[in-house]
């Protein structure tokens, strides 16, 4: 205990930031003077410094090693500036790297990015800060369109309130290859992380008070216009356009100002934001949290549809990186799965690309659907590890998604999720089925019609003791199940061992020889074990409903035999 007391003794005296030491002070004292759980938070706090890996940084804020707060992110900041600066060397370039910064509205995320940038700047480097708060989206956009070495996104995405995160892109002249602008990978955030524990003190850290460039609006108007652009000329389609209701919220993050510019900007003028939810607000009160995927989100949303007669709702993510859509489907509203939007914007994408060497990709525990919809269109498909700093990597990529309400459908603007130029692409799409008579629930039948009905679906174990989680995967690794929905199971693959050509990651891949898929896998961002569950019908003659029931009861059995193998 001693140590313990010590290490948050010499924390407290490095802290650069006089809330998080009063408060870091405040658990100590209590701990010092018995209290157990104030013991216990102390232990938590001081279990390790927040894992810098793929994601960046991501945690709850707080004083302490373990938590999210300006000290940790000093760190960070000048670990990421020494990697840039002995990358930049190894390559023989002199001069300074240039990193792009942006920030959304959650709590500290302004700070965090000050921060950042004073770091880079005492480094040598040259910061270029977002004049404001802005999408996800148009930070990785910034990194491309400026050349930027770095891209640095304060963001904990849809995660809770109490949340942040530190997400880090690389480009310019350190990433050259496909991966140019997107989130690092493997051996990047191991050099990194490597150079951030090395930083011995936040005191150690030279910051600078000025030196950094704040950009002006014309990054972000570049943003808007070339995202608008890629609904094509809007005269032609002006009329369809207009005529489409649109219900928007942006779940009290930064994206509804952006979202309604390029709508606007594409002719979509009758666009009705959730009030209760247009602002941003990093307490997200209107809902328990702010993930459109989550039971009750949207349900501001929905009433507003209802009301105002909407054609096709749109829901993004705080950070509007995730788009979600929602339709009308046998007479209620209803959210679309994230693999079927991923499959409407698919085939859209796929049938006015010319055949060839383009390719359309997904994450491996997304639907296999797009992959029948590439090799329809002459097109290749690529499957990736989980992970938009994966499929943003695809080369010769025209599209690509993850089941998680993610989708890439500009990779030449931005080499990540985006979910700004995917609400724009659905948008244009209601528009053009409704002008024709149709909705957006014809659109999936057509293609149930062309390729089977693919249901997809999801079930999670969550867990208090991280420690559970490898004793679950180790258990079902060693006894899986032996059938599937009835069905036997015909295939059981260690994917740690390297599955279909990725590299090796820690998941249980799961194939019945009626078809359908289970693949379970750790969570890379929550204390959770996933299984990602599909079952594939074909359609006899043109009986689309006959085969979504079958699909659906199939689907019924197979969650209940998932849910069993992972004790829940």
């Amino acid at each position: 205990m001693e140590e313990l007391l010590a290490r948050a003794e010499a924390w407290i005296e490095d802290d650069p930031d006089d809330v998080t030491r009063e408060e870091l002070t405040g658990v100590l004292e209590a701990a010092v003077a018995g209290s157990a759980d104030a013991l216990a938070d102390l232990e938590d706090r001081f279990a390790g410094f927040l894992e810098f890996g793929t994601a960046g940084l991501r945690g709850r804020i707080g004083a302490g090693p373990n938590r999210m707060n300006r000290a940790v992110v000093i760190r960070a900041a000048a670990g990421l500036a020494r990697y840039l600066t002995d990358a930049l060397a190894e390559l023989g370039v002199e001069g300074p790297a240039r990193v792009a910064i942006g920030y959304d509205a959650r709590h500290g995320s302004h700070a965090f990015a000050l921060d950042t940038a004073a770091v880079m700047t005492a480094a040598g480097h040259e910061a270029l800060l977002l004049p404001r708060t802005l999408p996800t989206p148009v930070l990785a956009f910034a990194t491309r369109l400026l050349d930027a070495d770095a891209g640095v996104m304060v963001t904990a995405s849809h995660n809770p309130p109490q949340d942040n995160g530190y997400k880090v892109y690389l480009g310019g002249r350190v990433v050259t290859d496909e991966g140019q602008g997107a989130q690092i990978v493997p051996p990047y955030d191991a050099a990194i992380a490597s150079r951030i524990a090395a930083v011995p003190a936040v005191a150690a850290v030279p910051r600078a008070t000025e030196g950094w460039r704040v950009l002006g609006e014309g990054v972000v108007d570049d943003y808007v216009a070339q995202v608008a652009e890629l609904g094509g000329e809007v005269a032609p389609v002006a009329e369809r356009r207009a005529a489409t209701r649109i219900v928007l919220t942006p779940l009290h993050g930064v994206g509804g100002e952006t979202v309604e510019r390029v709508l606007r900007a594409a002719g979509f003028t009758d666009v009705h934001t959730v009030a209760e939810q247009a602002e941003p607000d990093p307490d997200f009160p209107t809902v328990d949290f702010p993930n459109p995927e989550e039971k009750g989100a949207i349900d501001l949303a929905l009433a507003l549809a209802t009301s105002v007669g909407a054609d096709v709702v749109i829901a993004n993510d705080p950070d509007a990186d995730r788009c979600a859509v929602a339709t009308v489907i046998d007479g209620s509203w209803t959210m679309l799965h994230g693999d079927v939007v991923g499959s409407l914007l698919g085939e859209r994408i796929a049938s006015s690309t010319p055949a060839g060497a383009h390719v359309l990709a997904n994450s491996i525990v997304s639907s296999q659907q797009l992959g029948a919809i590439a090799e329809a269109h002459g097109l290749g498909h690529a499957n990736t590890l989980t992970g938009f700093k994966w499929i943003g990597r695809t080369p010769r990529m025209v599209f690509g998604y993850e089941e998680a309400l993610g989708y890439c459908v500009a990779p030449d603007l931005v080499r990540d999720k985006d979910g700004v130029s995917a609400a724009l692409l659905m948008a244009d799409f209601v528009s053009e089925l409704k002008a024709g008579g149709r909705t957006l629930a014809d659109a999936i039948d057509d293609l149930a019609r062309a390729y089977g009905v693919y249901l997809t679906s999801q079930v999670s174990a969550r867990y208090a003791d991280l420690a559970e989680i490898p004793a679950t995967m180790s258990r079902l690794m060693s006894a899986p199940p032996a059938t599937l929905a009835g069905s036997p199971v015909v295939a059981t693959d260690d994917m740690s061992e390297g599955f279909r050509g990725l590299p090796g990651t820690t998941g249980l891949h799961l194939a019945a020889e009626s078809g359908a898929r289970v693949i379970v896998r750790p969570s890379g961002t929550e204390p959770k074990v996933k299984a990602y569950l599909e079952v594939i019908v074909p359609v006899e003659g043109d009986d689309v409903a006959a085969a979504k029931a079958a699909a659906a009861t199939t689907m019924e059995l197979l969650r209940a035999d998932v849910t069993v193998a992972l004790g829940i």
